[in-house]
């Protein structure tokens, strides 16, 4: 099947952004992003994503730009990009601010 893809608007300074790719409908890859706006253009604030076969998040700063990745969920890939968009939703104002720092 082909990637599903979605955004939306958190509120005026952050976005979220999920991808995600199933196999025989068990999700197989994902990537959720919380999106920061910065002088007009959005830039990532945190990256979690199965990309090197584990869950991880990277955390990203203005300043700094990505951080090294950390281990985020050990449950399966679609058990873990539920929990990385809750933790998103619930903290994306919070997670902005740090990255602003």
């Amino acid at each position: 099947m082909p990637p599903v893809s979605y955004r939306f608007l958190l509120n005026e300074e952050a976005q979220l952004a999920v991808w995600f790719l199933t196999e025989r409908g068990e999700v197989t890859s994902y990537a959720v992003v919380l999106l920061g706006r910065h002088q007009g253009e959005w830039s990532p604030v945190r990256v979690y994503d199965n990309a090197h076969g584990q869950n991880e998040v990277h955390r990203h700063t203005l300043k700094g730009g990505k951080q090294a990745a950390e281990p985020f969920h050990q449950g399966a890939a679609a058990e873990a990009m539920r929990a990385a968009r809750d933790e998103v939703l619930a903290g994306y104002e919070t997670m902005v601010e740090a990255w602003r720092r």
